[in-house]
């Protein structure tokens, strides 16, 4: 039993991080708030409209129209907060800071459950320290977005699957089971991750890497039921709170529709898919996002901003220069121009199906874990060419080095956490989740914005939290 002053020594501790934390948070909020990046805009006209109005929806050619281009969890968090303290997207930051620092608890009771006895206490620090000092996830408190929400989501949820046999076998797992006297623990774990899908309609990733894990797992006959049980109860408690989202769709717009539609467009709007297909074939890097896919039906597309490699031959080249200088014309990427470009998606994809589905996925990835992460900052990102960065701003050049070894420690952290954890009961979870995300990431979301894996950011701090455990020590249950 820990002595008085050794508790007292903890709880001091504890709250030092969260007041740390949440000073981090508030200062980023402060300091660098951001209110007309991506999506804020348009969250925060939704959660007006409906607050107001009641009407989840926008003008449309002057009229208030209900629609379903975005799920309501984000916005309705967003009208919570407007009706306390009125349309203030800043009062919004400052309740994601608080949702934030509890996510950090959150991630510290992961780590807890991966660490042997006899480290416990001394992971749980670290994983709240690491949390409450990682910049990735707190800088997202100062915009309106669903980052901060949505990865607390899926914290909780990870953290009720290791109450599972996901993260604990035999007597542990049954007295983790009898704890949840309202809801099995398979069942609120598909309840959280449903109110996380209403946030953002990719959250289910989490219970579709806690399926495989048990298919491994459970891959006996004898254990078939066992499977069965289970995916069903996740299966049953995400539906539950999409149920009304869809049944408000069908009720009101006549549309089948549980989630989003993919690509955000009206009833209607033409969605230029081959201009995607061909920015699949070679579209890695964030600055060429800037440069090209956001820059669709709203501005011109300059020939010299496309990059060498978006082109095999001359002929190709000029194709490509010839529709874009069209669509300059007009800033429509209707179906006449997106024909040309879906032509010459696969025909590059046939010439090289490797890199359309290997080497540009590969580019992706590591675009996505291994970026400065100073989207929502005033600094560039970038370090190269090293003297005349260093020389024309110093302080962007130190601040982004600073972050991109900042980014390199977690990883780092959690590389060698995940080593050290190896066959500990909920490794597999974690590991499976971070690979999951991030291969849907990279093929099938057509931007690779760092900002897409943070999600990962619970299990990737949890298994970097490991690394205070000391030497590695086996479980006697085996992996789970």
């Amino acid at each position: 039993m820990l002595s008085i002053t050794t508790t007292a020594k903890m709880r001091a501790n504890v709250a030092l991080a969260a007041l740390t934390g949440l000073t981090l948070r508030v200062f980023l909020v402060l300091k660098y708030p951001v209110t007309d990046s991506g999506d804020a805009p348009f969250y925060i006209e939704l959660a007006w409209n409906w607050l107001k109005n009641g009407v989840y929806g926008f003008p449309v050619n002057g009229r208030l129209t209900p629609v379903d281009m975005r799920v309501p969890g984000y916005p309705a968090f967003l009208a919570a907060v407007f009706a306390l303290a009125g349309n203030s997207p800043r009062a919004a930051m400052l309740a994601q800071a608080v949702v934030d620092v509890a996510g950090c608890f959150v991630v510290a009771l992961i780590a807890s459950r991966l660490a042997p006895e006899v480290s416990r206490r001394r992971v749980t620090l670290a994983g709240l320290w690491l949390a409450a000092l990682c910049p990735f996830i707190a800088n997202y408190s100062a915009v309106v977005l669903t980052e901060v929400l949505v990865t607390f989501l899926t914290g909780v949820a990870i953290l009720v699957l290791l109450e599972t046999e996901l993260g604990a076998t035999g007597a542990a797992a049954l007295r983790g089971m009898n704890a949840y006297r309202v809801f099995n623990p398979w069942l609120l774990a598909g309840i959280i991750t449903g109110f996380g899908t209403l946030v953002r309609p990719e959250t289910p990733l989490v219970l579709l890497a806690a399926g495989l894990v048990l298919c491994v797992k459970w891959w006996r006959p004898s254990d078939w039921m066992k499977l069965v049980r289970a995916g069903a109860l996740m299966s049953a408690g995400l539906l539950l709170p999409l149920l009304p989202w869809a049944a408000r769709n069908w009720t009101t717009l006549h549309d089948v529709q549980f989630l989003a539609p993919r690509y955000s467009e009206l009833p209607g709007e033409y969605t230029p898919l081959g201009f995607i297909s061909w920015t699949n074939t070679w579209l890695w890097r964030v600055r060429d996002v800037y440069l090209t896919s956001w820059k669709v039906n709203s501005e011109e597309i300059p020939m010299e901003d496309i990059p060498a490699s978006a082109f095999d031959s001359p002929e190709e080249q000029a194709r490509i220069a010839d529709v874009l200088e069209r669509y300059n014309e007009t800033l429509t990427m209707g179906p006449e121009f997106d024909s040309t470009f879906r032509e010459v998606a696969r025909e590059r994809t046939r010439r090289h199906p490797l890199r359309t589905y290997a080497t540009i996925p590969f580019l992706r990835a590591l675009t996505l874990w291994f970026s400065p992460r100073i989207e929502l900052l005033p600094y560039s990102g970038n370090l190269l060419p090293l003297r005349d960065e260093w020389r024309d701003d110093r302080r962007d050049f130190v601040v982004t080095l600073s972050l991109i070894l900042v980014s390199g420690i977690y990883l780092a952290l959690a590389l060698v956490g995940a080593w050290m954890a190896r066959g500990r009961p909920g490794w597999a979870l974690l590991l499976a989740f971070i690979l999951v995300r991030t291969a849907f990431v990279v093929y099938f979301v057509d931007t690779p914005e760092p900002r897409y894996v943070l999600e990962c950011f619970p299990a990737v701090i949890a298994l970097a939290a490991q690394t205070f455990s000391g030497r590695r020590q086996l479980s006697s249950t085996g992996s789970g």
